[in-house]
């Protein structure tokens, strides 16, 4: 009986993963396909680099959020509940405050991408193995912490924008919000490396991270070294979320919506619920910038669209207490 209920779970979770699989090519098509006036030799390359960036930050968000809800056992938590949104927002508006925009756009992309990322990657670390250090202290102190440090980096970004030129504070409102309109096809490369080598990590370990989402003391039964899987997973988290961030700009409940969707279409066993997560999210991004590009003719921002309906979903989730 229970081979057979293991096995009909296998088969809807292959069916599950094979529509949302031909959903998101379909959505690639159409957005490389639709509306297209000008030579193919252009067109291509163009959306298919904007494109890659849209599938790259789906996946990272996807997958970070997936595994950071697993580490803290909680279903509405994400990553930028760490501080790393905040972060990423007081390094734009220090950036514009002490060197002009001018200044910045100047600055060698690659570098400034490298910096970024940098800063949140040691930022994130330094905070793990302070909090999950041989002390005793929890998982729980760490999201605490993030919080508080969240709360101090928007107090400094919002004490430094007060007193910013107008002009240079309109700068700055275009790099605070995540725009997939903008993105620089020339930090791809490192990131998508990083990106496919973290997820493929990730996804070897799928089988340990079922274990761990027993719970702690579960975990440590089953012979699971829960601190250093835990450390290291965090890590991964914060490489992850740093580079999509770093590349597109902060999207808090983006990963919430995605994750949450994906425990609904295939349950909570990782390899599934991670493949999902990743391709729901390449459907929202792909599929939402091409209505808006191709079908609405907006000039809008994607990311917002995706805040709104993510901090709705997290509402709704608060309000049926399934946080657990």
């Amino acid at each position: 009986m229970a081979d057979a209920g293991f096995r009909a779970d296998a088969s809807r979770e292959t069916v599950v993963l094979a529509g949302l699989a031909t959903a998101a090519l379909a959505c690639a098509v159409v957005y490389m396909t639709l509306g297209v006036r000008g030579g193919w030799d252009f067109v291509l390359p163009f959306r298919g680099f904007k494109l890659t960036a849209m599938v790259v930050v789906a996946v990272a968000i996807a997958f970070s959020t997936v595994i950071f809800q697993t580490v803290t056992q909680n279903r509405i938590l994400t990553p930028a509940i760490m501080g790393f949104d905040s972060l990423y927002a007081a390094i734009q508006t220090a950036l514009v405050f002490f060197l002009g925009s001018r200044e910045l756009a100047g600055i060698d992309p690659n570098l400034r991408f490298t910096g970024e990322a940098a800063l949140m990657v040691v930022f994130s670390v330094a905070l793990f193995r302070w909090l999950l250090s041989e002390h005793g202290r929890s998982i729980h102190l760490l999201v605490l912490s993030g919080v508080v440090c969240g709360v101090l980096f928007r107090s400094l970004a919002s004490l430094l924008q007060r007193v910013l030129d107008p002009n240079e504070f309109s700068a700055l409102q275009d790099l605070l919000f995540a725009s997939f309109n903008s993105i620089d096809v020339g930090l791809l490369g490192v990131t998508s490396v990083v990106v496919v080598v973290s997820c493929c990590r990730l996804l070897s370990i799928h089988r340990t991270l079922d274990v761990l989402s027993l719970g702690r003391d579960a975990a440590i039964g089953l012979g699971v070294p829960h601190k250093h899987m835990v450390t290291q997973l965090l890590f991964l988290v914060a490489v992850l979320v740093s580079a999509s961030t770093a590349l597109v700009g902060p999207i808090a409940f983006f990963g919430l919506l995605v994750a949450n969707l994906a425990y609904i279409a295939v349950g909570h066993r990782h390899r599934a619920a991670l493949a999902a997560a990743a391709l729901i999210a390449i459907i929202v991004v792909v599929g939402g910038q091409t209505v808006l590009e191709h079908v609405l003719k907006l000039d809008s921002v994607l990311g917002v669209v995706i805040e709104f309906i993510g901090g709705i979903v997290f509402i709704l989730l608060l309000m049926r207490g399934a946080y657990r």
